[in-house]
């Protein structure tokens, strides 16, 4: 099934998906208050800029890894990582604090939209590296999409604000790279507890985990 919000039924990860998730990020994000990005966000340790930072260097180095002629089988793409704070996330990207939580969104919408355009138009038969397997366009916009959905519920939880994903999206992500989770549970409780972030009956919370990147 594409992309956009047709229901919950999985199918292939598409540029859609990664759009409606990134961007309903952002329609939550934007009625939190201007002061309380310096919370904690969640279960994480980073405040809440930090992890929409954090978020906004996954989509856009999941882009970039993608981006060459000839994408890196072995290793990232050697962008220069560095932590602002200590403790804080290492990125490439940072959002201007003078430019404000508005500025920081638009940072965040910005890079969805570098990786949201890589998936649209890359080769199927593309493949490029990432730690946890050689991945394709598909599975990178599915890791955009799990690192917005789970990073929009901590940043949630900081800010004070009420977040429901997007189904279509949640479901085909899990489905692509959470492949041996439990058939016929609800994606969204069963996306946080592949992540470490929730509990489901009858099973141990995750303390470990990782996604499937190679394609299938």
């Amino acid at each position: 099934m594409p992309g956009g919000e047709p229901g919950t039924v999985p199918g292939p990860v598409t540029a859609d998906d990664v759009d409606l998730a990134v961007q309903s990020c952002l329609t939550m994000l934007r009625a939190a208050p201007d002061d309380a990005w310096d919370r904690t966000a969640g279960p994480l340790e980073w405040t809440c800029w930090e992890t929409a930072e954090h978020l906004a260097d996954d989509l856009f180095a999941y882009a970039a890894q993608i981006g060459p002629r000839r994408p890196p089988q072995t290793r990232e793409v050697p962008f220069v990582w560095r932590r602002a704070t200590d403790g804080g996330p290492a990125n490439v990207v940072f959002a201007e604090r003078d430019a404000g939580p508005a500025g920081l969104l638009q940072v965040l919408d910005a890079c969805g939209a570098l990786l949201v355009a890589m998936v649209r138009t890359s080769s199927p038969e593309v493949r490029a590296h990432h730690g946890f397997g050689v991945s394709d366009p598909e599975g990178f916009g599915a890791m955009g999409v799990v690192e917005t959905l789970v990073h929009a519920s901590d940043l949630a939880l900081g800010l004070g604000l009420a977040w429901e994903p997007p189904a279509g999206p949640c479901a085909r992500a899990l489905a692509r790279l959470f492949p041996d989770a439990l058939e016929g549970a609800e994606p969204w409780p069963t996306l946080l507890w592949a992540t470490g972030r929730g509990e489901l009956p009858g099973r141990p919370r995750q303390t470990t985990w990782r996604w499937h990147g190679e394609p299938r």
